[in-house]
């Protein structure tokens, strides 16, 4: 959410970041609502002072054996009126909030303007021999190699639950398990986050805090027997969701945090796209990072958090590329997003792996957590920043494509085998 006095005192200014996103700030609408509620308040303080006064008034008239009751009946009268103001205001600030919470986060400086991914700026790739490797034909996409290893189904998932669901076996489970674990121990034992483990259904105000909602609603699935509930679309909402109406002190900062949990998403917009393998699914694992910061630190804290997915990326040893996303595809609560991508050989295509955003203040004053400034000794809100260390799912598809042979069958990272029981390959379960 936007902090509507800068919103105020900047409108045209903001106005015309907003547009790079190709959203349309109304702005008379948002005067219109402000100066309303800006209105109702006036009055409601003039009613006030008003009735202040005339209850002096009665309390001299009183001392004096006076007769008060003309007066009493004009209190009588602003405390009717002033039950009106109230409700009248109350009405006046959801409308003023909601139309807060309709708009996107102001773009950092640095975000290039574009509309679609195809405007993204590549800010590097790894240097990576597998990645000349596997650029010919003869890479097979993963769901046909783990079905070859018979090791993957698609179809019995889908009888169990619907389309997008899968299935993995042996070996290949134990991988996607195995993944999990190197990756949270990684940002635990070199980069210094606490594990947290999260709850995977959340109420709807953790969602509004972190910007899921409202505008997102139809992407999340909700459970209808229960009101007011929804399973996480990923462990950032239950992770910032922590600090919420909390204040900080300037010591506790920054705070690093990271889960590994299911995450569950209807792909609304996608249909038909992505069907096959483990690249969009309803239901994946993921690792989550979320930083709460210092703003005098957010920026670099931002590299620092990419980097550390980056680590993963480079332990596995698989060719990736970073993306800086443009105006238009970075997502409505970020300020400015990098993308990592990996190469999918069998799609001769680098595919998003993780994605590490600078939200700013944007989710702290939807949250409403603050910490206390050390010099000034004012409440302030922290920045909050988040990012994909990685999605299982899809480093396991990265695996299985980047490391297949030809003999059909997968080679396991060396830096994995120790959570594999020290095998190298991954053959036929038959």
């Amino acid at each position: 959410m936007l902090d509507p006095r800068i919103l105020r005192e900047n409108i045209d200014q903001i106005s015309d970041n907003l547009k790079k996103r190709g959203f349309t700030l109304d702005k008379d609408s948002f005067l219109l609502v402000d100066k309303n509620r800006k209105d109702i308040i006036a009055e409601t303080e003039n009613l006030k002072n008003k009735k202040n006064e005339i209850s002096k008034e009665i309390g001299i008239l009183k001392s004096k054996n006076s007769d008060v009751n003309n007066l009493v009946k004009k209190v009588e009268v602003i405390n009717d009126e002033l039950e009106y103001k109230h409700t009248e205001l109350a009405s006046a600030e959801v409308e003023f909030k909601n139309f807060l919470l309709s708009i996107p986060n102001v773009l950092d400086d640095l975000v290039p303007t574009g509309k679609s991914e195809s405007n993204n700026k590549i800010i590097k790739y790894s240097n990576d021999e597998n990645l000349e490797k596997s650029t010919n034909d003869n890479y097979r996409d993963h769901s046909d190699i783990g079905k070859s290893l018979n090791l993957y189904n698609q179809e019995i998932a889908a009888k169990i639950s619907s389309s997008r669901f899968s299935l993995l076996f042996g070996n290949l489970a134990r991988l996607h398990r195995a993944l999990g674990s190197f990756m949270i121990n990684e940002h635990i034992n070199n980069h210094g986050y606490t594990e947290v483990n999260v709850p995977l259904i959340v109420n709807s105000e953790s969602l509004l805090g972190t910007g899921q909602l409202p505008k997102f609603k139809d992407d999340l699935f909700e459970i209808k027997n229960k009101e007011n509930f929804f399973l996480i679309p990923t462990a950032e909402v239950p992770l910032t969701n922590i600090f919420r109406d909390v204040i900080l002190s300037e010591d506790e900062l920054p705070i690093h945090y990271t889960a590994l949990s299911y995450c569950f998403r209807s792909e609304a917009g996608s249909y038909g796209k992505d069907t096959k393998g483990l690249i969009r699914q309803h239901q994946f694992e993921k690792v989550e990072l979320v930083n709460a910061v210092n703003p005098n630190h957010s920026e670099e804290s931002l590299e620092a958090l990419v980097g550390h997915a980056e680590k993963i990326l480079e332990l596995l040893n698989l060719p990736y590329r970073k993306v800086l996303l443009c105006s238009g595809d970075t997502g409505f609560s970020s300020s400015i997003t990098y993308d990592l991508e990996v190469w999918m050989p069998s799609q001769h295509a680098y595919r998003e792996i993780s994605s590490c955003s600078n939200f700013k203040d944007f989710q702290s004053r939807r949250l409403n957590v603050k910490y206390k400034d050390k010099a000034s000794k004012k409440k302030k809100y922290i920045h909050t920043l988040n990012g994909s260390g990685l999605a299982v799912g899809r480093t396991l598809a990265a695996i299985i494509e980047n490391y297949q042979n030809n003999d059909g069958e997968v080679e396991i990272p060396e830096i994995l085998r120790p959570y594999m029981n020290n095998i190298k390959f991954i053959k036929n379960n038959l």
